[in-house]
């Protein structure tokens, strides 16, 4: 390897770490933040919370507030949920084309290098260069098949969780309706 290539090379792996680093520390950052906003949301509906327990009288007034306090609380815990996934959800998508641009990026510069061998091999080693060509077009054919694969999973995956929390909001609904109903 020329001293060109190296530097080359030396550089485009800073670059890969500097953009792995600044993506993962952004997501870092945000989590904290939506963190930090719920924890203050938390404070005041806690304080709220201690106000208006001084106001109730008798244990149907407490039934009705906590009747009253449940399905605000899991709105919230949910909102939370999606905030974390929706974080998480872009991160990996951000790491992913990374890591594909990546890959794409060193399979031309495989491919350059076997062409540069090519030129120099000796005559009749066109079906051994073949073979070679072939197992990286059918490595990258791999490569995109597990990305594709995974890029999936994580879609149905969030879909499953989203039903699962419209789900679980409708019977929180349908719960708090029926013991207004009751109380």
């Amino acid at each position: 390897m020329n001293t060109e290539k190296f530097a080359r090379t030396a550089q485009t792996g800073t670059e890969i770490g500097l953009n792995l680093a600044n993506t993962l520390l952004a997501a870092s950052e945000r989590l904290a933040a939506h963190n930090l906003n719920t924890a203050r949301g938390l404070i005041a509906d806690s304080v709220a919370t201690l106000s208006t327990i001084g106001t109730v009288r008798d244990i149907q007034g407490l039934i009705a507030l906590q009747t009253a306090l449940v399905q605000p609380s899991i709105e919230k815990a949910i909102a939370y949920s999606r905030g974390v996934q929706s974080i998480a959800s872009e991160t990996q998508s951000a790491l992913s084309h990374l890591f594909d641009s990546q890959y794409a990026a060193a399979n031309q510069e495989v491919l350059a290098s076997i062409d540069e061998v090519a030129k120099h091999a000796p005559a009749g080693s066109e079906a051994a260069v073949g073979i070679v060509r072939q197992a990286i077009g059918a490595a990258g054919t791999a490569y995109d098949n597990v990305s594709k694969a995974t890029r999936q999973a994580v879609e149905m995956t969030e879909n499953n969780v989203n039903a699962a929390t419209e789900a679980a909001l409708k019977t929180v609904s349908i719960n708090a309706a029926r013991a207004k109903k009751a109380a």
